[in-house]
């Protein structure tokens, strides 16, 4: 018996570690913005807008496949591949482009979170203004740079699974407490143009946040890590599908949070504040505390990566080993942590700065896959696993996709501003 408990326990564990790079990139993925957009829309339409979170995530899985498939074949990464065949320049371009917006981010997610954790703490604390956003701050950031100082990347990979784990049961629980009718998920996975001009930025938001280029620049690095080969194509394609589908059941269960009950009430979400702001009366502190225990651990799992993005692409670049225990990748994660403090030290919209970040990501994800689909094309580098047509027709309607979204994300926000 105890035998037997521990051989399902042992198929377990590597079940787990076998996917650990597609929940790095969930808890990557699902963050503040993620959540903010998901739950906009929720509140704003219902369900009516499932479709085009199911074809971002349908998108993602073949991206997620192309850039891992890419790296077991030629067991280089993505970024160094673009220096080497297109040229530093090119290589740094998508460089600044990924790790600005990424900084940026971080400013935007680090506030997000506290601004919720202190509408959350007010009956907690004696003058009813919550705790301090700059003490958030500083024990939000010093705890995850505790965790980047003392971690090697099966740490990390535990880690993200810890914070997805409570982002996911929290998320799915609040659902159940204020499910919508199972009629308005069904009909929403039904295509419908809006005709709302915010509708489709709320659309373009959705997107940008599920398919951002980063993502498939991180999946490269993570399949090199896990030092899977072709002939772990199958285990690649399993891991990406169940990443995909995994950011794909959570954002529709924070849609289905606000559309189950804000929607019917006619009332409207801008930011995750506006959600536990009007949440909380209608589902109760309990549900709102797990809802809020879910942003934070969506916050925190989008920001810890963060912390290893631009050395690891840094790295890359410069053809150097990623250990994060050196010094000089020490002092960039610092100074990572220390932009989570601007917000809360001078003022600012946390909803725009993300919204900047998600410019900044939009300019770079169309050239991400327009650079790889031109490796993949090339005998040189690919040999007998290069596109084949059908691959072809499917990566440049994504690229096209990607740019009519980027388009109507920046006509929207001009609007907006």
């Amino acid at each position: 018996m105890i035998k037997s408990k521990l051989s399902i326990w042992k198929k377990l564990s590597l079940f787990f570690a076998s996917i650990a790079p597609g929940i790095f990139l969930v808890g990557y993925n699902i963050g503040t913005g993620s959540v903010t957009t998901a739950a906009s829309t929720g509140a704003n339409y219902g369900m009516t807008y499932v479709w085009p979170l199911l074809l971002s995530c349908v998108f993602t899985y073949i991206l997620i496949v192309a850039f891992g498939r890419f790296t077991v074949v030629t067991g280089e990464t993505a970024l160094f591949s673009f220096k080497k065949h297109f040229g530093i320049g090119l290589a740094i371009f998508v460089l600044l482009s990924v790790v600005i917006s990424e900084w940026v981010a971080f400013m935007g997610v680090m506030s997000v979170v506290c601004e919720v954790v202190k509408e959350w703490s007010r009956p907690l604390t004696p003058s009813g203004e919550g705790i301090n956003m700059i003490i958030l701050s500083i024990g939000f950031g010093g705890l995850i740079y505790y965790f980047f100082w003392n971690g090697t990347q099966r740490f990390f990979e535990k880690i993200l699974m810890i914070f997805v784990a409570i982002m996911g049961v929290s998320f799915i629980a609040t659902m159940f407490m204020v499910i919508p009718e199972p009629m308005q998920v069904i009909k929403g996975l039904v295509p419908k143009i809006p005709g709302e001009a915010n509708a489709a930025l709320l659309i373009a938001g959705m997107v940008g946040t599920t398919m951002g280029g980063v993502l498939y620049l991180v999946r490269s690095i993570l399949v090199q890590e896990k030092g899977w080969t072709i002939n772990d194509l199958r285990e690649e394609k399993r891991d990406a599908f169940i990443s995909s589908a995994m950011m794909f059941i959570l954002s529709a269960a924070i849609m289905a949070c606000a559309a189950g009950t804000l929607f019917p009430l006619g009332l409207k979400v801008d930011n995750a504040i506006d959600m536990v702001r009007l949440l909380e009366p209608l589902a109760g502190r309990f549900a709102i505390s797990i809802f809020v225990a879910g942003i934070v651990s969506a916050g925190l799992s989008s920001m810890f990566p963060h912390l290893l993005l631009a050395p690891w692409f840094l790295a890359e670049i410069a053809e150097k080993p990623r250990d994060m225990k050196r010094y000089y990748n020490r002092l960039i994660a610092l100074f990572t942590v220390s932009l989570g403090l601007v917000v809360p030290l001078f003022g600012g919209r946390p909803v725009l700065v993300m919204i900047v970040s998600q410019v900044l990501c939009a300019v770079a994800t169309p050239v991400i896959i327009l650079l790889m689909l031109l490796l993949q094309n090339k005998k040189e580098v690919m040999g007998k696993y290069r596109a084949t047509p059908g691959f072809n027709l499917v990566m440049i309607f994504i690229f096209l996709f990607t740019i009519f979204m980027a388009i109507t994300g920046i006509i929207g926000i001009r609007g907006l501003l």
